[in-house]
């Protein structure tokens, strides 16, 4: 298909919102076309590929393998678009725009209460945060930045370490006295609170303790740790956490240690670029990045 020949981006834009709906009749509505004019469009993007992106199952479409591989890069490569036209709008006012994808509660719970120290020393510069929980094609997405928790295991990246996780066992003053679990021994009897995807954890930091009990798995599950947070918070159990994530309820005592006997997991927290990409704004907010995890560190100490 030669460069004359690439479908408008009315068809795109068809074809792209009729895939995420696997609706014509909401894309339409979406689009404020009628449904016909979709359906037109749509047939006039396969003939031009030479591929049916839509197959009819009753009274709906569904997308067939074709389409489902091309709508998932074409958002991506929309997505891009926009934000060409977003970085193209910020030159024109003079400002330079950092697009960071970054873990939920790490941004909200630590990134984002320390941000405006940041943006004072850099007047010039914007950020855009968007949440991603996994490692990503960073020049496919356009990303400029992205922190990474885990192993130094992300290909084609440059990746600098933050800090080590350490967990700390806590709950909330009620908590500990209704259940008096100021004990390892006697807090493996109270309820604890788990992370969906560290199902162990309480099993390795009672480990540490030489208590080994099956009973450690239950209690209530969650798949977020701002979820923990506010279990633990009104007295549903004990939470495991991460120490820079309950800075805010430890100094206030919401939340107490139960033990001064942390978890130190195998992983870390790291700021991740390009490899090769050479940014002055990536250089300096990787450089703040790390200097604020270096005082967070030493008042944490």
């Amino acid at each position: 298909m030669g460069h004359h020949n690439l479908p408008s981006y009315a068809l795109l834009r068809s074809f792209e919102c009729a895939a995420r709906h696997e609706s014509f009749t909401q894309a339409a509505e979406e689009l404020h076309l009628t449904q016909s004019a979709v359906s037109r469009q749509v047939k006039e993007l396969e003939d031009m590929m030479g591929a049916t992106l839509f197959r009819r199952v009753g009274r709906r479409v569904v997308l067939t393998e074709a389409g489902r591989r091309f709508a998932a890069d074409l958002a991506i490569d929309l997505e891009n678009l926009k934000q060409s036209v977003v970085r193209a709008i910020a030159v024109g006012e003079r400002m330079l725009t950092l697009r960071i994808g970054i873990l939920p509660t790490f941004a909200s719970r630590w990134l984002i209460p320390r941000l405006a120290t940041f943006l004072s020393d850099h007047p010039n510069i914007e950020i855009r945060l968007e949440t991603r929980t996994l490692p990503f094609d960073l020049t496919r997405e356009r990303f400029d930045v992205a922190v990474h928790f885990g192993k130094a295991d992300w290909p084609d990246a440059r990746m600098t370490k933050l800090f080590d996780e350490e967990m700390l066992p806590v709950a909330s003053p009620k908590f500990r006295d209704t259940h008096m679990a100021a004990e390892p021994a006697r807090l493996a009897e109270a309820p604890l609170l788990h992370l969906i995807t560290r199902e162990s954890a309480w099993i390795d930091w009672f480990a540490l303790n030489n208590i080994s009990d099956k009973r450690l798995l239950t209690g209530r599950h969650f798949d977020q740790f701002s979820m923990i947070i506010s279990a633990a918070a009104t007295s549903l159990g004990a939470a495991l956490l991460p120490k820079y994530l309950i800075e805010t309820e430890l100094d206030s005592g919401i939340l107490i240690p139960l033990s001064d006997v942390p978890l130190k997991t195998h992983n870390s927290y790291f700021v991740v670029s390009a490899a090769g990409d050479v940014n002055p704004q990536v250089n300096a907010f990787t450089r703040w990045l790390m200097s604020a995890a270096k005082r967070a560190n030493r008042t944490s100490a």
